[in-house]
């Protein structure tokens, strides 16, 4: 049995050491981390791997946890919610107008 449990150990690390070269090759870990925090962090990255996003699968794969990200560029606001909390009297607006 210990046998199995050492092969099945290896292959797994030989994944993480594949994910390690493959996914984190970008990353910046923190240099003053000891080795063992250093480990516990590859171990969660590796463990929740999916949770990250990546060039091949981004963000919001995650099954049941799917974001969807819409970009605007159209205005949120009708014109008469975008007018100034103060409206300038005619005076002042023209002291404005001239230095604009």
């Amino acid at each position: 049995m210990p046998k199995q449990i050492s092969v099945i150990s290896s292959v797994k690390d030989t994944y993480k050491e594949e994910f390690v070269a493959n996914q984190l090759v970008e990353a910046q870990i923190n240099p003053s981390l000891s080795p063992k925090m250093r480990h516990d962090l590859i171990d969660v990255s590796y463990t929740y791997k999916n949770a990250f996003a990546s060039d091949n699968e981004p963000l919001g794969t995650i099954k049941g946890n799917e974001v969807d990200i819409t970009l605007n560029i159209d205005r949120q606001y009708p014109p008469v919610l975008r007018r100034p909390a103060y409206p300038a009297s005619p005076r002042p607006r023209e002291a404005l107008e001239k230095h604009i």
